[in-house]
């Protein structure tokens, strides 16, 4: 089916609440609800990453949300399973919306069957050898040239390492750190690194907590590559190829850090890209 691209997260909501991309989304179900608190400390790393996760399962997909401690409690999930896609596409809480919305597009166009998709499978390992895959394979979806300036909102360790080994310059933005494994100062200010930036790496976490849109509309304006590396929101994220998202990393449920054997991740470029 044809679909003109939304321009913002509201444009693809309302978009999928119209029946746009597929079935309508009352027509689908959730059968599954989880709540995840997880954390992870890499070797050699003096950071311990904390991530909350709400998951929703519709038919044969996962949909996807991390969000800031306190954002979401977890009996959210005694009641969630049954209800209808398009009630909670159209809640208050924007993970669960973001949840909502990526088991829909997820279901009606897998990541495993997109024809755009180019399938990473990420090796068996460690949570670092795995982690170091995983991060290169977003950076190599960067094309700039030598010292360019790139925004990393979003801040894991092994992807500023990956854009350094590319000769970028990270510009390192998150809410939850203020350095770097190498002692680079991280700032909380997006549209300071946003305004330097010539290239902007940025995190599907923005889909939760409201800066994706920001984002989104800086690199449309300024005309400069948006890559994003999502487990939030994966299917979210690839409806904006094209419409500011220059290229995509999806890594749909189950993530690399919740298994040592291999599994995928999907990579996508827009079109000219």
């Amino acid at each position: 089916m044809s679909t003109s691209q939304p321009h913002s997260v509201a444009d693809l909501q309302q978009a999928v609440l119209d029946g746009i991309y597929g079935p309508p989304p009352q027509e689908l179900a959730v059968t599954s609800a989880f709540w995840l608190h997880h954390t992870t400390r890499l070797a050699g790393s003096q950071v311990t990453y904390r991530n909350h996760y709400l998951l929703l399962r519709s038919g044969d997909a996962f949909g996807a949300s991390s969000f800031e401690a306190g954002a979401l409690a977890p009996d959210f999930c005694a009641d969630a399973s049954g209800h209808t896609l398009d009630t909670l596409i159209r809640r208050e809480s924007a993970p669960v919306r973001i949840a909502a919305l990526d088991a829909y597009l997820g279901r009606v166009q897998p990541h495993r069957s997109a024809p755009a998709a180019e399938a990473v499978i990420l090796p068996t390992g460690t949570p670092e050898t795995r982690a170091e895959a995983r991060d290169a394979a977003v950076a190599g979806l960067l094309d700039t040239a030598p010292g360019a300036k790139v925004a990393l909102i979003g801040v894991v360790n092994p992807l500023v390492a990956a854009i350094r080994e590319r000769g970028g310059t990270p510009l390192p933005c998150d809410f939850n750190l203020r350095t770097t494994n190498w002692g680079d100062p991280v700032t909380d200010d997006m549209n300071q690194v946003l305004a330097e930036a010539d290239a902007v790496v940025a995190t599907g976490m923005t889909l939760s907590n409201g800066s994706f849109d920001v984002i989104l509309e800086h690199c449309r304006k300024q005309e400069i590559p948006l890559v994003v590396y999502a487990q939030t929101g994966s299917a979210v994220a690839r409806a904006f190829l094209g419409a500011g998202v220059t290229a995509l990393s999806a890594e749909p449920f189950p993530f690399s850090q919740f298994s040592a054997d291999e599994t995928a991740l999907y990579r996508y470029r827009a079109a000219g890209a």
